[in-house]
């Protein structure tokens, strides 16, 4: 099977991006194949404690933006988030680096990230650790 015209570094089990900027999965590893959805859960938390608000020094998992993840068949991965602000200045790309950071994790599936915004963020969705970080103590 060829790669998607303009894919780069295509490997197993990761997702890539074509010309128009859609994910495309290839096929989960032997490794990922046997993980149960907690354990693909764990993997998704712990690429997105990598992915920061660029004006918050605090990963988006700590500043409590991420709502729901869901595992579904086929290593589906559904993620409700939300943003500090509806005006946040990175409110169009940082939905795309989540599904980028997520989709790059060996054997993920399809990601849909989808931003909403019931219940509104507030600090106190924030993790003690990152609340000590910010200085909310």
């Amino acid at each position: 099977m060829q790669p998607p015209v303009g894919a780069v570094g295509q490997s197993p089990g990761k997702e890539v991006m074509d010309e128009q900027h859609e994910t495309q999965s290839t096929p989960a590893t032997a490794a990922t194949a046997e993980m149960t959805p907690a354990e693909l859960e764990e993997r998704v938390v712990e690429a997105l404690r990598q992915v920061y608000d660029p004006e918050i020094p605090v990963n988006i998992y700590e500043l409590g933006l991420i709502y729901d993840i869901q595992v579904g068949g086929g290593d589906a991965i559904d993620i409700k988030m939300t943003l500090t602000s509806p005006h946040c200045p990175v409110a169009e790309t940082l939905p795309l680096d989540v599904k980028r950071t997520v989709a790059s994790i060996p054997g993920i599936g399809p990601v849909d990230v989808e931003v909403v915004w019931d219940p509104t963020w507030n600090p106190e969705m924030m993790t003690e650790a990152a609340k000590l970080e910010l200085g909310f103590f």
